[in-house]
């Protein structure tokens, strides 16, 4: 199944040549291409994502819908597999690992 996944935005580059930025997906952080975007998305926006790359810009409203209705799908778990496979190695987690303190 293809899947977009929502993402927010929280840095994206200040320079011409690179069109990525860092977005947050569920704890997950990972840098996504911004290339296919005409208007270029700013930190606070959301973004649909789908192999590394944005595909659109979104409200907060539907990227919540969207999470809800993969979750409801069952594919919560396939979405964040999905995150956490493309990407340059770089992603980090905004959330402890489990069992620290």
């Amino acid at each position: 199944m293809c899947l977009a996944i929502p993402g927010k935005i929280l840095e994206a580059s200040t320079t011409e040549n690179d069109a990525t930025a860092l977005v947050e997906v569920a704890g997950v952080r990972r840098r996504v291409d911004l290339g296919l975007l005409e208007d270029r998305p700013r930190p606070g926006d959301w973004v649909l994502i789908h192999v590394g790359f944005a595909m659109s810009k979104i409200s907060e409203q539907d990227a919540i819908d969207q999470m809800r209705t993969l979750a409801m799908l069952g594919e919560a778990e396939a979405a964040m597999t999905e995150v956490r496979g493309y990407g340059s190695g770089d992603e980090t987690s905004a959330e402890p690992p489990q069992g620290s303190k």
